[in-house]
């Protein structure tokens, strides 16, 4: 039996309105700034009206540099546009997995099929921050749909292998880096054992359901779980059905300030940052409908 790791914090996703979108955020928390390389957690939930505009809905364009904004997707689905180019909509099951680097700008609305039809968009938006090395390194997009992505299964529960690796099974997303990303559907009673790699911060994100975490804690949906560095793996059985994702990555230990849009390492890099949007340097995004 691996080395269980112990449970550090246990905290709820809290209540936020981004401007009138309202989301879900465990992370940051009052308990909680960060786990690095891991800044923010955003979980949403929202219901798309049928014969909605798609330019009244989403996220507008905006822009980002220094980290990568990560959206995987549960229901409806994510139309991505940027400023290089990408023009591109992932369904249930996919991810988005998209580096700011040097700086993009982009926006994120439902597709027009979920606007004319109506329905359930349901999505986690995650910031990953980015070494300083790479914070200057080119934008990119890599854009997965389910069917892109492999999945392991292991007593009813079914894993779903982003990136990094389980159990043999790599994930396509390339990162800049060491990242784990897996995300877990368990059936009341189904158990899965994930190992973690030596050092790598960890947590996990119940998107709902209810789940004893290393046969110690019982954890209920909307409720983020951080670990301790030490030990080789985690637990998670199912009380009732439960969706979960499990990142993990290697601490980056490097400043983090952060502005708005913007994640570097210093006040001097971030309001050059808002300077190079300003005068257009992160490209500009016109989006049609």
């Amino acid at each position: 039996m691996p080395t269980l790791r112990e449970i550090l914090t246990v905290v709820p996703a809290q209540p936020i309105n981004m401007g009138g979108f309202r989301v879900k955020q465990p992370l940051p928390h009052d308990a909680l700034d960060q786990i690095d390389p891991f800044l923010l957690l955003h979980h949403a939930r929202s219901r798309i009206t049928a014969g909605s505009r798609p330019q009244a809905e989403g996220v507008p364009p905006h822009p980002h540099r220094g980290f990568e904004p990560v959206t995987f997707i549960y229901q409806g689905g994510v139309h991505h546009r940027d400023s290089r180019g990408n023009d591109s909509v992932i369904g249930p099951g996919g991810v988005q997995w998209m580096t700011a680097g040097l700086g993009i700008v982009h926006s994120e609305r439902p597709p027009r099929a979920l606007t004319e039809a109506g329905g359930e968009q349901e999505i986690i938006q995650l910031w990953i921050n980015l070494p300083a090395r790479a914070k200057r390194a080119q934008p990119r997009y890599q854009g997965y749909q389910a069917d892109q992505l492999p999945t392991v299964e292991r007593d009813s529960a079914v894993v779903q292998v982003v990136a990094g690796s389980f159990e043999g099974t790599e994930g396509p997303v390339e990162t800049h880096s060491p990242i784990t990303a897996l995300n877990l559907a368990l059936h009341a009673g189904s158990a899965v054992t994930i190992p973690l790699p030596e050092d790598h911060h960890a947590f996990l994100y119940l998107l709902d359901g209810r789940a004893r975490i290393n046969d110690a804690q019982e954890v209920a949906g909307e409720h983020l779980v951080r670990f301790a560095p030490e030990g080789e793996a985690i637990t998670v059985e199912a009380s009732a059905s439960t969706r979960a994702l499990l990142m993990a990555g290697a601490p980056l230990n490097e400043p983090v300030v952060a502005s708005g849009p913007f994640v570097m390492t210093s006040t001097t890099e971030i309001l050059e940052a808002m300077r190079d949007y300003q005068q257009g340097k992160m490209g500009i995004l016109v989006e049609t409908f």
